[in-house]
């Protein structure tokens, strides 16, 4: 079981070592670990084959949107070993056009966990076998977990008593525009490993 701080910063120091890596984040004695999309599906591999690492359980890959950034969408996978009672998060970042590699040659768990991250982001995974929309009708438009997708929707539903069936029709509210803090209390005692690639 790697609790101790020591053991963390060695591990991180021997990933950064094996892998494209470009910072490694210990806050709270769990480990974060920031890489290049472009090397998901090689790095994920890694961490789950390696003797040393043996992350064979995908916990869940989720998203995170940052409107203000040129990647805007932060992709993240957290990943558990049994054999060493350890967790590591793996973050990378992708804009709103540029696909990333699905993980589901790797980890069939994360099939339903894109899907989810397509649906609610509209971050395209490469080599998906079945992406598509998974929580939202296959008719909807729009992202709904994307910060500038308005509050009130896109559409409205209603029953209509006179058609007898069931109607959408657009929504004609202004919305104001939302101002974000992203500021985040959370940032506070860190360690910071740079990578030297």
């Amino acid at each position: 079981m790697i609790q101790n701080q020591t053991l963390i910063i060695n591990f991180s120091k021997f990933l950064i070592k094996l892998l494209p890596i470009y910072k490694a984040i210990i806050a709270k004695k769990e480990l974060t670990l920031i890489v290049p999309s472009l090397y998901i599906t090689e790095i994920i591999t890694f961490l789950k084959d390696n003797t040393n690492c043996q992350f064979k359980v995908l916990i869940d890959i989720c998203a995170v949107d940052f409107p203000e950034r040129n990647q805007r969408f932060e992709i993240v996978y957290n990943l558990l070993s049994i054999k060493y009672n350890f967790r590591i998060r793996i973050k990378t970042l992708v804009d709103e056009i540029t696909p990333i590699n699905s993980l589901t040659e790797v980890y069939e768990a994360a099939n339903w966990w894109e899907r989810e991250v397509w649906d609610f982001f509209g971050v395209f995974f490469i080599n998906h076998p079945d992406l598509r929309r998974i929580l939202t009708d296959y008719g909807f438009e729009g992202h709904p977990l994307r910060k500038d997708f308005p509050v009130t929707g896109y559409v409205e539903v209603r029953y209509d008593d006179s058609k007898k069936r069931v109607i959408y029709e657009a929504i004609e509210y202004s919305q104001e525009f939302r101002a974000f803090d992203f500021t985040s209390p959370w940032d506070q005692n860190r360690t910071v490993l740079l990578s030297n690639k």
